[in-house]
């Protein structure tokens, strides 16, 4: 297992008031995926290849709509896999918010709230 954060999310009220927020204030690119419920949309801190940023230091994230578990920014883990980890999780105190699920043909992600109730993500790669 890497452990290692891999990926954020922020959530949002306000799509447009947001992104225009992160872009003006620190220069990320943000590109918008779905609409209405399935709304979602990418950020890049900074340069990017195939497979994720090409410099050290950094990491990329996305930002959603507020809503259900989903209040406060997240930190996504990165785990060899999410099955295990959960497991692991719930024998140490924390919960299971989602199952794991698929994420296009990238990997997959589930989310789990820590025993000090800060709902946290997982990332498994294809």
């Amino acid at each position: 297992m890497s452990g290692k954060i891999v990926h954020f999310e922020i959530p949002y009220d306000e799509g447009d008031r947001a992104r225009e927020f992160y872009e003006k204030a620190f220069g990320w690119d943000l590109q918008s995926w779905g609409e209405g419920e399935y709304e979602y949309t990418m950020v890049g801190t900074g340069p990017v290849g195939e497979q994720g940023p090409t410099e050290p230091g950094y990491i990329n994230g996305g930002m959603m709509k507020r809503e259900g578990p989903y209040t406060g920014p997240v930190v996504v883990v990165d785990v060899d896999d999410i099955d295990e980890a959960l497991a692991t999780i719930e024998k140490l105190g924390g919960t299971k918010v989602s199952d794991r699920e698929p994420v296009g043909d990238m990997g997959w992600s589930a989310y789990f709230k820590d025993p000090e109730g800060n709902l946290m993500g997982l990332w498994q790669t294809a």
